[in-house]
């Protein structure tokens, strides 16, 4: 934290004016989609892959604890977004598959996503937002994976 008349640490900044942004750009989305960021996350993750996944692998891809996509399983297949279905491989095992409301929804989060960061682009010219996502994949792509 910056103390009154001490000039904010570039770090802090950057940290501070990202997580602004994209909290801004979520909460938006999830205005208009009820989709949590959490939930968007695992549907997204899930929808990627052309088959059914185990929950233990959405976890392993998501980097969190087995008990949490349960819970985020639970609530998505309680709006009907995935449904569970039985490993053909494995009866103890159980798959998620996304279903076609899934995706529907996940397409227009998606819309949306795009409409909010198009707003907020708009606000700088066209030289600005190039030089903008320039730097940004400066600063990711020549990073350690996290």
């Amino acid at each position: 934290m910056t103390l009154p008349g001490e000039a904010p640490h570039p770090g802090d900044e950057l940290f501070w004016l990202l997580r602004r942004t994209l909290h801004t750009m979520r909460r938006d989305v999830r205005e208009r989609v009820d989709l949590s960021p959490a939930r968007h996350r695992l549907l997204r993750t899930a929808a990627r892959t052309p088959e059914p996944q185990r929950q233990t692998t959405l976890a392993a891809a998501l980097d969190i604890v087995p008990r949490s996509v349960t819970s985020l399983v639970d609530d998505l297949e309680a709006a009907g977004l995935v449904e569970r279905l039985p490993d053909p491989t494995d009866r103890r095992a159980t798959l998620v598959a996304v279903t076609a409301e899934g995706r529907a929804v996940l397409a227009e989060a998606d819309r949306q996503r795009r409409r909010h960061a198009e707003e907020l682009l708009a606000r700088l010219e066209p030289g600005e937002q190039a030089e903008l996502l320039r730097l940004l994949h400066r600063l990711v792509d020549d990073a350690d994976p996290c």
